[in-house]
């Protein structure tokens, strides 16, 4: 392949990729609920066959958050010429919701020199338009290559993935043997390859009390009380115990190579849904929702132990301490070998477009390779996108022009090398 020419026909491509960002950022796809995912399947079938791929729009019906009004809408294209490997670029089409904070409208892809802003624009609306850019410059000037080459839009990323990826996984679709080398255009910078993630437990915990008059507390339990003496023990014993856990994997940012929990959420005592003031009533019940990111390291059986010892030690040492403990979602950290063939395909683009080896990184949170590679069974997966991590779903949120040109650059010359199999001597 002539390399210079993909990049003149990328970089001549620069105003529609931008026109094309601006479209995918004025769709709001709000997950939860999962607002507008038809709108933006049927804008991208649009584009997809226009281009002469074949698609398939999937629902993922059943699965959480499912419904007539909410559809969890998928959509695979592929185009194929012969016998040959399968190459798949692989974005979620949902983002969160937008907050307070914004300087800049949140729908509208608005540029300001060489950003444009937007919910979803970094994370990762601006990927997947540089992907569809890369696949299309690389097909006008190949249009004879052999193999496949498969571009998806994914539903509910954001919430773990079941209505996308997973569902997609689980039918054979983004899995082995259908497919062979996968790219997430995740927002993790133009100049890292991301490897995997660490592992997630989300649970809940709650409290139980014994509802009395609130002016008479002594004739109750207060559930509230008894949560407050968990996240007690949580900053004595499970927050230092966490900080002293440490990873060899090359997770970014730094704070992240440690063990974490965050307190996702408490809700206790009477309903905040409703006007005007509450009723008095001791709360016979306290909710928290913990979100746990481990270690490669660490077993999930010992990361639920932990909470559940210090859970146990209450209802031994308390009075009245009732608790009730409920898995919500977990996932296992994930790490592709940095000698897999997608690895060294995006090294080697990446050290030719930008001029300088990439770093090697792993994500504080999960994303849908998890699903690709423990559903799918298929490890050649990494993360590699234009965007600046720490910007997603923060109020003005933006991404770079000049940094999505030079990743759908990166994306075309790997896809070439992949299609090719130059690397799978690496294997």
């Amino acid at each position: 392949m002539d390399q210079q020419a993909l990049v003149d026909k990328i970089k001549t491509k620069e105003d529609e990729l931008v026109a094309l960002t601006q479209d995918l950022i004025r769709i709001p796809t709000i997950n939860p609920p999962g607002e507008f995912y038809t709108d933006c399947v049927e804008y991208l079938n649009k584009r997809f066959k226009s281009k002469k791929f074949e698609t398939q729009i999937i629902r993922a019906k059943d699965t959480p958050g499912d419904s007539d009004q909410y559809p969890r809408q998928n959509i695979i294209a592929r185009i194929s010429n012969g016998n040959g490997p399968c190459v798949h670029f692989n974005s979620h089409i949902d983002v969160v919701a937008v907050g307070s904070g914004w300087t800049q409208p949140p729908f509208e892809g608005k540029i300001v020199g060489d950003r444009i802003y937007g919910r979803g624009s970094c994370d990762m609306k601006g990927g997947m338009a540089a992907s569809i850019i890369a696949v299309e410059s690389y097909l006008e000037l190949n249009p004879n290559f052999i193999g496949s080459i498969e571009i998806s839009g994914t539903a509910d990323e954001e919430t773990g993935g079941y209505g996308g990826v997973a569902y997609l996984a689980k039918k054979g679709i983004l899995a082995k043997p259908r497919i062979d080398h996968v790219i997430i255009p995740e927002p993790l910078n133009k100049d890292r390859i991301c490897l995997g993630h660490r592992g997630v437990w989300w649970a809940e915990i709650e409290t139980l009390g014994k509802i009395a008059h609130g002016s008479m507390p002594f004739d109750g339990d207060s559930a509230i009380r008894h949560m407050q003496a968990v996240l007690e023990r949580f900053e004595k014993e499970l927050y230092p115990l966490l900080k002293n856990k440490k990873t060899d994997m090359p997770v970014v940012p730094d704070g992240a190579k440690e063990s974490t929990i965050n307190i996702n959420s408490i809700h206790g005592g009477e309903s905040e849904e409703f006007e005007g003031l509450p009723s008095p009533l001791v709360a016979d019940s306290c909710r928290v929702i913990i979100d746990r990111r481990f270690l490669i390291e660490e077993k999930l059986e010992e990361v639920k132990k932990e909470v559940e010892t210090i859970l146990e030690n209450l209802s031994q040492d308390r009075e009245g301490f009732l608790y009730k403990l409920k898995d919500l979602f977990e996932v296992i950290p994930s790490m592709t070998s940095e000698s897999a063939p997608v690895v060294k395909a995006v090294e080697q683009a990446i050290t030719t477009i930008l001029g300088a080896k990439p770093e090697m990184v792993v994500s504080p949170g999960t994303y849908d390779q998890k699903h690709i590679d423990r559903i799918g069974k298929l490890e050649d997966c990494i993360a590699y996108g234009p965007g600046i991590l720490t910007l997603a779903h923060q109020a003005d949120e933006y991404v770079n022009v000049s940094d999505m040109v030079d990743s759908a650059c990166v994306m075309g010359f790997a896809l070439d090398n992949l299609l090719h199999g130059k690397n799978n001597e690496s294997t």
